[in-house]
């Protein structure tokens, strides 16, 4: 019996010491993710954590004049939003709607007037950061991040200056950025919409997991996909009635047909159904891999029209002219108006001669 308790003992301890072991090996073995990717240097994150915060933080030291800012827009921004920042034709206004009583009050009395033809930028601007962050980021179009950061102040004190916030000799920096936020027409225009935020102390984590019955089909050049176009309701509705404001009508089902996931080709390579007719190989994947860098496929597709025409349909309008490459050269850098509709083409400035002439080749040898 003693031994027969002994032996059990012994079996006992050898099996835990076994199952310590084991815990000990599976805690030194890698996790899963473990040599995945790799920490980010100082340089990658400062890279990146370039956002302007409603107090000013993150704005880097530099100014920029009216003057200075408004040769900036003449040359990177006028050709899409106007000469004083009017234009509806590519984006909505920038500038309009505010008044003097309204920088007074600090409150655009428009904003409550459902008449009114179309909200600008002036108007529903509550910080001033917002602004310059936005145009630090993503303007211009077609080379976002290109302008440096006193550029940056002087566009935006131009902007200031036409919605005639600032005076024209006003020099805009970050040590005067928190004085002009105290002159934005719409400064108090902003609120917390309470039940957005009170959740009792309770987070909002007992929904119902929606990844099932998922669609296998989607059109994936709309905008939206048609069994998500009404989820918001039809949004020309939302718009105001009066003045030349654009809404997608969400009612209606997408015309263009539905391209299976499997078969759709990565945006950033789509390619026109004919291949580039007479370009090596090389130069037709840099000219894709550039048209797409630069915006280009926001508003041209390869066989349909979106904002500007289709590039198959600019070749052809070209087809055997024998200075077609050279006129075309010269439309694609000076921009233009009225060869395609009324809607203008941004200058693409930011191209130099041999990128325009790589861009163009290609898109007239992609239709023969």
């Amino acid at each position: 019996m003693f031994m027969c308790t002994e032996q059990r003992a012994r079996r006992v301890l050898a099996a835990l010491v076994l199952a310590f072991a084991g815990c000990a090996a599976l805690a030194r073995q890698a996790p899963p993710w473990a040599g995945i990717g790799r920490p980010a240097t100082a340089a990658e994150v400062a890279a990146w954590d370039i956002d302007v915060r409603p107090d000013f933080r993150g704005l880097p030291p530099g100014s920029g004049s009216v003057a200075e800012g408004t040769e900036v827009w003449e040359s990177k921004c006028m050709d899409c939003h106007g000469i004083f920042g009017e234009s509806n034709e590519v984006s909505t206004p920038i500038v309009g709607g505010t008044t003097d009583e309204d920088i007074a009050t600090g409150r655009v009395a428009s904003l409550r007037r459902p008449d009114y033809p179309q909200l600008t930028t002036l108007m529903k601007l509550s910080q001033i950061s917002t602004l310059w962050d936005y145009i630090r980021r993503a303007m211009p179009w077609t080379a976002p991040k290109s302008l440096t950061v006193d550029e940056v102040y002087a566009v935006t004190a131009h902007i200031l200056n036409l919605g005639d916030i600032v005076p024209d000799d006003f020099v805009l920096s970050d040590r005067n950025m928190a004085e002009v936020q105290a002159l934005l027409p719409n400064r108090n225009g902003m609120f917390a919409y309470e039940p957005m935020w009170r959740v009792d102390g309770q987070g909002d984590v007992r929904n119902v997991a929606c990844m099932k019955d998922c669609e296998t089909e989607i059109d994936i050049r709309s905008f939206l996909p048609d069994y998500a176009r009404d989820s918001h309701g039809n949004l020309s509705e939302q718009n105001r009635t009066v003045g030349p404001v654009r809404g997608l009508d969400t009612r209606r089902a997408s015309p263009r047909e539905p391209v299976r996931l499997s078969e759709a080709a990565p945006a950033a390579a789509a390619a026109p159904a004919v291949a580039a007719a007479g370009m090596p190989s090389p130069d037709v994947a840099a000219a894709r891999e550039l048209a797409t860098r630069s915006a280009c496929l926001t508003c041209h597709d390869f066989d349909r029209k979106i904002v500007g025409p289709a590039l198959r349909d600019v070749a052809e309008r070209y087809r055997g002219q024998a200075d077609a490459r050279q006129r075309l050269v010269a439309k694609v850098r000076s921009g233009g108006q009225g060869a395609w509709g009324s809607i203008p083409m941004p200058r693409q400035s930011h191209l130099n001669e041999e990128q325009l002439r790589l861009l163009v080749g290609w898109i007239l040898a992609g239709a023969e």
